[in-house]
């Protein structure tokens, strides 16, 4: 029942991953479309495929000295390995890829699964943080012409909050009563619980995936750490600037459109359905035409950067499911026992 469940759940954001990216073909004119193609620069467009393979490089070294305070040592190439079939398990499973990737390292290094998910959820947050960070700049760059744009954005969310506010009441309400009722219960039999072998397994999970979580608080490299989140960001907004060369259409935008698309692309990319498809087209396009990139170039633009980056993923993602399973467990580095 719980196979068949998460079938239908992978199936209906497919669904909605193709009703959005018809959604986004919508009204464009693909004679337009296929001629601006038909001119890209190549040259540019592998130039941003190279900036992309840095930084999934450098995300790989980031995440491997998140480990070091924790007392795990997983080599460079498995922990690049288990991140990049992270990144190929997202194309087609939304968010499922965080929990292979930390499986697979799991698997060739000894790190438990939970401690992983701890330095994933790490990761996200610190992202969700650059990310602020970015359209906090992007607005104070471009306010005047991007008010509008991402005021249409969270109004629209805005709405539907306030739509479901008494309902959100309602369950904020028996959230808390059920956590209340659930502490009080842990309290009244702590002793009884503590020798029930189900709670000890799930407390080594939640100590495993707060130390994973905690593990940046207790790193020693920490100007290293920040050098590598910042280097990320980085090839992000130039993957975004340096792929308007690659047209004609858009060629001739400015560096402070390059951190609009920046901020508006990774929007896109962190919708929950199959590799942001359908909303990374839509936000992209919609956004370059306040630069006066007309539709049509602008979903030119959107395709070649979407396409070539997912098939980038594949490739190196395919390339690194072969040698992460071929890679036998590391028997130098067990699996470390979460007191």
């Amino acid at each position: 029942m719980k196979k068949t469940l998460n079938v239908l759940k992978y199936l209906l954001l497919l669904a909605v991953s193709v009703f959005l990216m018809a959604y986004a073909l919508r009204s464009i004119n693909f004679s337009a479309v296929k001629a601006e193609l038909s001119q890209a620069n190549y040259f540019w467009v592998v130039v941003t495929l190279l900036v992309s393979v840095a930084g999934y490089v450098s995300r790989a070294v980031r995440w491997r000295m998140q480990y070091e305070p924790l007392g795990f040592k997983p080599k460079a190439m498995q922990a690049y390995h288990a991140l990049m079939v992270g990144y190929l398990a997202n194309i087609v499973l939304p968010r499922a890829g965080e929990v292979i990737r930390c499986t697979l390292l799991r698997r060739s290094s000894g790190v438990p699964v939970n401690v992983s998910l701890g330095t994933v959820i790490t990761e996200r947050v610190i992202d969700l943080m650059m990310l602020l960070l970015c359209m906090g700049i992007t607005l104070l760059l471009e306010f005047d012409r991007l008010k509008d744009f991402f005021l249409e954005i969270f109004s629209e969310k805005f709405h539907g909050f306030e739509q479901n506010l008494q309902t959100l009441y309602v369950l904020g309400a028996v959230a808390v009563f059920g956590t209340g009722a659930m502490v009080w219960f842990v309290y009244r039999n702590i002793a009884k619980l503590r020798q029930n072998t189900f709670f000890k397994k799930l407390s080594a999970f939640v100590r495993g995936l707060w130390q994973g979580i905690s593990s940046v608080a207790r790193m020693e490299q920490k100007g290293a750490f920040i050098f590598h989140t910042l280097f990320i960001w980085l090839t992000y907004y130039l993957g975004s600037y340096l792929a308007f060369f690659a047209l004609p259409g858009t060629s001739g935008l400015s560096w402070q459109a390059g951190m609009a698309i920046l901020v508006v692309g990774g929007l896109g990319m962190s919708a929950p359905v199959q590799g942001g498809i359908g909303v990374y087209h839509i936000l992209v396009r919609t956004a370059l035409l306040l630069y006066v990139v007309p539709l049509d170039k602008g979903m030119a633009y959107a395709l070649i950067t979407h396409t070539t980056g997912a098939l980038l993923v594949v490739i190196m993602g395919g390339i690194s499911l072969v040698a992460g399973l071929a890679q036998p467990k590391d028997k130098d580095q067990p699996a470390k026992q979460v007191a």
